[in-house]
């Protein structure tokens, strides 16, 4: 279960998110919406740990991410939660199948390298796991972002503007992908995005910012 509780973020004087309770159970999907910077992607970075709120609690399977040090924090995103960030941020130097491996490396969790090349086929990447990121088109590396983000089998899956760059088959793909992982995983999938082909494949939806 991931809960919010009296949430206030903002940079500055500016305060940008404002959430006094949700929850989102094991297993569901929630799609984020919102204007350009409405705090989209904010919410992401708080849920994941990657900034603090200034007041609220953030509660994910039971723990409190702001009671975390920096340490544990970093430890408890890297086992259990998958961010697919909107730039990939892929290593030059690395081949597309071992950018995918090396999420699980930096997270202490072994890698399974049977299961990184069925997430890559599964978005169509199958004919490029050894080429460079150079290489690929910014739809190919923002799917590499997705395979990264599922390889450990994360409960949490976090994703801002996972479809952004894909064509329609592609966006399908990868949106079905992210879905079914979450269903059979039992994992919270939070979307942050305003692409409209994905609005109505989710049954939760939580607008920000601009969006209320």
């Amino acid at each position: 279960m991931m809960t919010i509780d009296d949430l206030r973020f903002g940079y500055g004087q500016r305060r940008i998110l404002e959430i006094n309770h949700f929850a989102l159970p094991d297993g569901e999907a929630l799609l984020v919406e919102g204007p350009s910077g409405s705090g989209k992607t904010s919410l992401l970075f708080l849920l994941a740990g990657l900034l603090a709120p200034q007041k609220g609690r953030i509660m994910l399977n039971g723990t409190d991410m702001a009671a975390l040090n920096g340490r544990a924090r970093d430890r408890f995103r890297g086992r259990h939660i998958g961010f697919v960030f909107q730039q990939p941020h892929l290593m030059a130097p690395l081949s597309v199948l071992d950018n995918v491996l090396v999420a699980p490396f930096c997270g202490g969790v072994k890698a399974d390298r049977a299961w990184a090349v069925h997430l890559l086929e599964g978005l169509g990447l199958g004919a490029f796991l050894h080429r460079k990121p150079h290489a690929l088109s910014q739809g190919q590396m923002q799917r590499v972002g997705v395979a990264r983000a599922l390889v450990h089998r994360p409960a949490v899956i976090l994703a801002d503007e996972p479809t952004s760059a894909l064509d329609d088959a592609a966006c399908a793909a990868t949106l079905g992908l992210l879905q079914a992982h979450a269903k059979e995983a039992g994992a919270q999938l939070v979307v942050a995005s305003h692409d409209g082909r994905i609005k109505g494949q989710f049954k939760t939806t939580l607008a920000v910012g601009g969006a209320r």
